[in-house]
C-alpha cells in the first residue's frame, strides 16, 4: 500500500507540448526524492494525462517507474474516456511496476451509477492485484462520485484499497473517509484536517515544485502548515497552473521545459 505526501507529478513535453520529454523524467523524480516525498502520482490532473495518447502513456509510465526505482512509489492514472482504454492502461501499469493504479470518473458524459461501478470495476480487474485507487475530483470529471459507487465496489474489486479525493471544501472530503479505505487528499488546504481525520496522506499538485513543504505538511499536519500551503496554491492559480508549476521547477534547477 501507498502512504504519506505524494506529488501530482507533471508531465515535461517539448516541441512546444506535442511530444514528451523522455529525457526530463529522470531529473525531475531526483528532485522529488530529494524533496523528501514518498511517491508520486504520474498523468493524474496535474500530468495532463487525459490529454495524452494511450502510447504516451504507456511509455511515460515505464519512464516514471523505471526513475523512481523504488525510491518512491509510483501510482500511474490511468482514468481515460472510455473503459477500454482505462483497462489497458491499468493492464500495462500494473504489469511494468506501478505500486498503485488510480482511475477518475470518465470526463463529459456523466455515468450513472451503474456504469461507474462497472468501468471501474474493470479497470481494477485489469491491474489486480496492484492496489485500485478510485480518484474523486468533481470539478474535472463534472460530476461527483457517490458514495455507493464507492461501497460497490468493495464487492466487485477486491483490489480497491481507496480514493484520491481533490475536493474541496472539507465537507465534500468527509464522505468519503470510508472505513478501511486509505484517501489521499488533494487539496493542499486541507491537508490537516484530512489528516486529523485519518486520511492515509496527501497527493498534491504543489508538491510537484515544493516537495519539501507539502511533505512537512503531511508528517506535521498542522493548521499553520496547511493555511500556508493553501496561500501558496491560490498564489499559484493566478496563473496557468501547468505551465507555472514548470517554471518553477525549471528556477529550482529540474532541467524541464514550460511546454504543456
Amino acid at each position: 500500500m501507498i502512504s504519506g505526501a505524494l506529488a501530482a507529478a507533471v508531465t515535461p513535453l517539448r516541441s512546444g507540448g506535442t511530444a514528451v520529454d523522455d529525457e526530463a523524467v529522470g531529473p525531475l523524480v531526483d528532485f522529488l526524492v530529494a524533496g523528501g516525498l514518498d511517491g508520486l502520482l504520474a498523468m493524474g490532473s496535474t500530468g495532463e494525462g487525459i490529454l495524452l495518447t494511450v502510447p504516451e502513456r504507456k511509455r511515460l509510465t515505464d519512464l516514471f517507474v523505471a526513475a523512481c526505482a523504488g525510491r518512491l512509489d509510483a501510482a500511474v492514472h490511468c482514468g481515460a474516456q472510455t473503459t477500454a482504454d482505462a483497462v489497458v492502461l491499468a493492464e500495462h501499469a500494473a504489469a511494468n511496476g506501478a505500486s498503485a493504479v488510480a482511475v477518475i470518473g470518465p470526463p463529459y458524459f456523466q455515468l450513472d451509477e451503474e456504469s461507474l461501478v462497472s468501468h471501474f470495476a474493470a479497470a481494477a480487474r485489469a491491474c489486480a492485484p496492484t492496489p485500485f485507487y478510485v480518484y474523486e475530483f468533481a470539478a474535472v470529471s463534472g460530476y461527483a462520485i457517490p458514495v455507493g459507487v464507492v461501497e460497490r465496489l468493495r464487492d466487485e474489486a477486491p483490489n480497491l484499497a481507496g480514493l484520491k479525493v481533490s475536493d474541496a471544501p472539507f465537507e465534500r472530503v468527509a464522505p468519503y473517509l470510508l472505513d478501511g479505505l486509505d484517501v489521499f487528499i488533494g487539496a493542499e488546504s486541507l491537508i490537516g484536517a484530512g489528516m486529523r481525520h485519518g486520511a492515509a496522506g496527501a497527493v498534491s499538485a504543489l508538491a510537484s515544485a515544493f516537495p519539501e513543504l507539502v511533505a512537512a505538511a503531511v508528517r506535521d499536519p498542522s493548521t499553520e502548515r496547511s493555511d500556508q500551503l493553501g496561500e501558496l496554491r491560490a498564489a499559484l492559480d493566478e496563473f496557468p497552473r501547468h505551465a507555472a508549476l514548470k517554471r518553477i521547477l525549471a528556477v529550482r534547477g529540474v532541467a524541464i521545459g514550460e511546454a504543456v
